[in-house]
């Protein structure tokens, strides 16, 4: 009995090693895209900006399908578009902050 509740021990410590393994290297690929706020220039401010919007919706919605989906029904609608823009916008103010607006 003991040699069994021993085993499920071991088991149960291997696995979540592996669990956390796995974890780890997720956020390490998702961390990596943004080292820093800091850019130096407004242009690369903003383009860093849209990436940051585009990760944002990556990392909330990873079905393709959806995605393209999606992307068709906004293509058309101009209010849609002008949603995305404020994300950008939004992210945008965040960095410029952080730049101290390129002073």
């Amino acid at each position: 009995m003991k040699n069994i509740l021993k085993s499920m021990l071991l088991l149960s410590f291997l696995s979540l090693g592996s669990i956390s393994c796995v974890q780890a290297a997720d956020m390490k690929s998702t961390q990596d895209y943004m080292p820093s706020l800091i850019t130096k220039t407004p242009l690369e401010g903003r383009m860093l900006a849209i990436k940051m919007v585009r990760k944002t919706i990556g990392a909330i919605q990873q079905d393709p399908k959806i995605k393209q989906a999606v992307r068709k029904k906004y293509q058309d609608d101009p209010e849609l578009l002008m949603y995305a823009v404020e994300l950008v916008a939004i992210e945008f103010k965040t960095i410029a902050i952080a730049n101290n607006y390129w002073r």
